[in-house]
Parts: structure tokens; sequence; C-alpha cells
């Protein structure tokens, strides 16, 4: 059974319809602006998508995903290495973590959940920091998809 630290749970409730949230986490140059990265390809199931991080104080890392599953204005999750911080280390042998990206329909709004799960199986030497770092890095995140979403409803 997982542990109180295996899983990360944020949720918001976003002022969009849930087709346009839908395109701002499927799209990978909409994700990429309101995430803080650069990704070079589109999300399909299966691939492998890479970009430079262009969050403040991290713009040396690169970042990669690999789409897992992808069910349309429902549904978005890829794996990835958490907190891969360091670009000394090689963390290609060590377990991902799932990241998922639930909508629900919460009035004319839209709920938006994710959910990061898997740091049982992190190295224990950076499995704390992981889930710390990310829990705190989701609700940035947040933030910045309600930021990005609302300039966007502005602009339209």
């Amino acid at each position: 059974m997982p542990s109180a630290t295996d899983r990360i749970e944020k949720s918001v409730v976003l002022t969009a319809p849930r087709s346009r949230v839908w395109r701002a986490i499927a799209d990978f140059k909409q994700f990429s602006q309101w995430f803080g990265v650069t990704l070079t390809a589109p999300f399909t199931p299966g691939s492998e998508v890479s970009g430079r991080i262009t969050y403040p104080g991290y713009e040396h890392l690169e970042m990669t995903i690999w789409v897992d599953r992808i069910e349309p204005e429902t549904f978005f999750s890829f794996r990835w290495h958490p907190h891969a911080i360091d670009p000394k280390v090689d963390y290609s042998t060590e377990p991902k973590t799932l990241v998922t990206f639930t909508l629900d329909d919460a009035g004319q709004d839209t709920r938006l959940t994710i959910v990061e799960s898997g740091f049982d199986a992190i190295p224990e030497s950076r499995r704390r920091l992981a889930f710390t770092s990310n829990s705190g890095g989701w609700q940035e995140q947040l933030a910045n998809i309600a930021t990005y979403l609302a300039a966007a409803m502005t602009a339209t």
C-alpha cells in the first residue's frame, strides 16, 4: 500500500470552459508557455518529448516527459523523473513518477486535478526532496495555468 508521501494531489477550479483548459494542457506549445519550458514536439501517446526549462533559476536544465495517455478534454498523463535538477546526475536508471491531469466540469468553469504518484519508488536519498519540491511546484503550476488562461480569456 502506498505511503502518505507517495502521491501529490492538487486541484483548482479554473474560470474557463473545459475545451479551453484542455488546449492549454494538451497542446505542447500552450503547455510550454504556462509550465515554463520550450517543448519541441506535440504530445502523442508513447512519445518522448523534451525541452529546455525557461523557469528562472532552472534555465540550465532540460525536461523530458514520456506521454502516457490522452483522452481528449478529460485526461492527460505522462511520466518523468521528478526533481531531476542536477545535470551531472544520470536519472535514466531511476523509476519515473506518473503525472495525471483530470478535467471535470464545475458549472461553467473547469476543475483541474493534477496528481503525481510513484514517489515511494524513487531512491530514498532523494525521495523526500523530490516529493516536497514537486508538491510546491504543482501549487505554483496551478497558479501559472490560471494566470495563463485568464490572460487568454481576456484576449478573446
